[in-house]
Parts: structure tokens; sequence; C-alpha cells
């Protein structure tokens, strides 16, 4: 795949974060706004982003959930939470990547939805949402440039780079080590590549080896937490026309 499309479909993201961010704060706010503490607060976002998987699987969760439970009091800070993560009693050194590597060899979890958790905590503390959505004080707010950040890259992103023919296998490790040996996304910077799944979700239909590249209006009414005007829409629509046509 050639550099420039690379740089093109980023440049498409990194312009036009504010119409996912608006979909992730709301998000937010209705996972963490009904909870007062942060091990409540923990607890909850938990449970949401485990339940994003296709086919969760419950017997292996509930085993997870039980950990969280028994180490209940320890989810009061960042620091607490992730001891409970380090059921191996490791050295870690109180980063997004620790959590990730921890969390996603626990029972239930695996790596895109160790990701997806990693990533959320990460914007709930960066300083871009509303601080009142904050679950804990000592919470990092920066990615450091040397500390790797992982795109929770599921069927519909993998299908995009399967679709621009990039260098690598299409799988979660095969498009994270790619973007990560590129050596252009570091830290924070990482972190923008995540908008890939609006609006690859937003604009496939059809699954499998039948999903193909087009608006698709009704997945976007899918989304709970859209802007469902149709001003929204209809800007949403064309800003979903040029990134279909940098896949194309």
């Amino acid at each position: 795949m050639p550099n420039d499309n690379l740089s093109q479909l980023f440049d498409f993201l990194k312009s036009n974060r504010s119409f996912n961010k608006e979909v992730q704060h709301s998000f937010y706010k209705h996972v963490i706004s009904p909870y007062k503490s942060p091990n409540d607060r923990a607890i909850s976002l938990l449970h949401h982003v485990a339940n994003t998987q296709s086919q969760p699987n419950i017997d292996k969760l509930a085993v997870f959930y039980k950990l969280i439970q028994d180490n209940y009091c320890e989810l009061s800070n960042f620091s607490g939470f992730l001891s409970v993560l380090n059921v191996n009693k490791t050295t870690i050194n109180l980063t997004y990547s620790d959590v990730f590597n921890k969390l996603h060899e626990l029972s239930g979890w695996g790596k895109k939805t160790a990701a997806l958790f990693v990533k959320s905590i990460y914007h709930l503390h960066n300083g871009d949402y509303d601080h009142d959505l904050q679950i804990w004080n000592d919470a990092p707010r920066i990615i450091n440039c040397d500390e790797p950040f992982y795109l929770p890259a599921d069927a519909v992103i993998q299908f995009i780079f399967e679709a621009l023919k990039v260098n690598c296998k299409y799988d979660f490790d095969g498009i994270n080590n790619y973007l990560h040996k590129s050596n252009l996304y570091p830290g924070n910077i990482m972190e923008i590549w995540d908008d890939l799944w609006f609006w690859g979700f937003i604009t496939q239909k059809g699954g499998g080896d039948k999903r193909k590249i087009e608006w698709n209006e009704n997945k976007y009414w899918s989304l709970l937490h859209t802007n469902k005007t149709q001003k929204q829409i209809g800007q949403i629509k064309r800003k979903a026309g040029e990134f279909i046509d940098i896949i194309r």
C-alpha cells in the first residue's frame, strides 16, 4: 500500500474527529454518569466494554467479575485497579500499556476488547472530555511516545485494511504491528486511528465475503449515541462519501 494512501486516510480521521467524539462522549455519559464512586464507574465501564464482544463468554467473564468484586476496594484508584489485574504480581509501570497487557490475559477478555477498554479510560482522563466523567485522579493523562497503544482492530477495521491492500496480516496483531512499525504514530497520535471503526461501520453493508463499501444509514441509526437530526445525518453522509473515496 502506498504511503500517501495511508496518510490520506489518517488525515481524514484527524480532520473529522468531532463527529465520532460526539458519539463517544454520549456513550461515556451513559456509562459513567449514573455512578459517583470510581469503583462503581470502573465496574460499569468494564461490563459495557466486555459486552461489545460479538459472542462474550459469560462463564469466563464471570470469573473476571468475581475477581473485580472480591477486590472492590482496590478499584478506587488507577494504581489499585492495575494491581488487581496484575494477578501474577509482575513488575508494572502504571501505564495504559500495562492495563492492556494484564487485561487481555484475564478470563473472558481478548486483545481487541482490552484495547477498547484502554482507549476508553484514556479518553476519560486525557482532558478532551468532561472532567466530571473522570474515574481516577491518578490515571495518566498522556500516552508516552515509547508506549504502544493498540487499535481495537475488529472485522470492520480488518476489512478496510484488506480493501486498501495494506501489506500486513488482516488481524489484530498484523494491523497493529504494521502501524507501530511505521513509526509515524507514536503515543497519543496512534489513538486517532480509533476513529476508523466509526467511519468503517457506517460505510459497510453485509458481512463476510459479501461485505461491501457504501453509505449505510441504517447502521448509523442503529448506534444509540449518534445525533439523529437530519442536519447531522446530512453532514455525516457527505463525510462518509469522502471516506469511501479514500478506501476505494
